[in-house]
C-alpha cells in the first residue's frame, strides 16, 4: 500500500523556539505516513519558575495544534513535567484535553506508560541534567510505582545541552548507559530522557549488549501515539530501532 498523505499527525510542543533533533530523530523511528507537527515554548532553564512562566503560552500552543487537526498532542520536556510534579502535570493534561477535545500527553507520562507496558518497575537512569532535575524526575516516577535504582549523569545546563554535538552525545549515551547497566544488573530497563539528546543509534546498541529495553523521549512518545491509534495504525514501526517500538 502506498502512502500519499499522512495517516497520523502527532502534535508536539517542544520547550524551545526551534525544532532540530526532535524532528530529525522522529522521522527515523516513526513508521511511514506518521507526521510530527511541532510548535514551541521558550524555556530559559530547568527551574520551576521558568516552567511556570511558559504555562500561559502552552495553552496558545495547544490551541494552535488543535487547529491543525492533529490526532494527539504531546508536551515534550521531561524536566518540565518533573518540575511541576505528577499531580500538577496530569491536571494540565486533563485541562488540555478539555480545551482541545484531543488526547494530551507528555514525554514523561509516555515513559511511564511504556515502562508499565513492558512490566518494568525497577529502572536505571542516565541523563545530561543536574542533580536537582534527576531528583525531581525520580520523585515523579516513584509516584507511578517506578523505582530508579541507579543513576549516572553528566550535569549540564539547558544552554549547554542546546549546543552539544550530536556525535559526542551519541558517545555519551553509550558511555553513561553502558556504565549504569553494567553496574545495575537487576534494572529492568534503562531510561535516557532528553529531547535534545541524540541517542537513537545508541539505544539499539545498548539493548543488543545488555538485553534490556532502552527508553528515549521520541521512542516512548511515538510508542504511546501508536498504541493509542490501535486498529487505525496503517504502518508499524521498524523493530530495528529497539524493544520499545517493537512492542507496539
Amino acid at each position: 500500500m502506498s502512502v500519499i498523505s499522512p495517516w497520523y499527525q502527532l502534535g508536539y510542543v517542544i520547550p524551545h523556539l526551534y525544532t532540530d533533533l526532535d524532528a530529525y530523530q522522529f522521522y527515523r523511528v516513526a513508521p511511514e505516513g506518521m507526521m510530527l507537527v511541532t510548535t514551541g515554548l521558550n524555556l530559559k532553564d530547568y527551574s520551576l519558575a521558568a516552567v511556570e512562566q511558559e504555562l500561559p503560552t502552552l495553552w496558545q500552543r495547544f490551541g494552535l495544534l488543535a487547529g491543525k487537526k492533529v490526532d494527539r498532542i504531546s508536551l515534550s520536556g521531561v524536566p518540565v513535567a518533573s518540575a511541576l510534579g505528577r499531580t500538577k502535570m496530569r491536571e494540565l493534561l486533563d485541562e488540555g484535553q478539555a480545551r482541545t477535545g484531543l488526547p494530551c500527553d507528555t514525554d514523561l507520562e509516555a515513559h511511564i506508560a511504556t515502562l508499565q507496558h513492558l512490566g518494568a518497575t525497577r529502572i536505571a537512569l542516565a541523563t545530561r541534567w543536574p542533580e536537582r532535575v534527576n531528583t525531581a524526575l525520580t520523585r515523579y516516577l516513584a509516584e507511578a510505582g517506578i523505582d530508579v535504582i541507579a543513576c549516572r549523569s553528566r550535569a549540564r545546563s539547558l544552554e549547554e545541552n542546546k549546543h552539544s554535538s550530536a556525535a559526542d552525545d551519541h558517545l555519551l549515551a553509550l558511555e553513561l548507559g553502558g556504565q549504569v547497566l553494567r553496574e545495575t544488573p537487576d534494572a529492568q530497563a534503562l531510561l535516557m530522557p532528553g529531547g535534545l539528546w541524540y541517542a537513537i543509534h545508541a539505544a539499539p546498541l545498548l539493548e543488543a549488549e545488555y538485553g534490556r529495553p532502552v527508553l528515549l523521549n521520541i521512542l516512548s512518545t511515538t510508542w504511546a501515539a501508536l498504541h493509542a491509534a490501535g486498529d487505525h495504525m496503517l504502518y508499524r514501526p521498524d523493530p530495528r530501532w529497539g524493544k520499545v517500538l517493537a512492542s507496539v
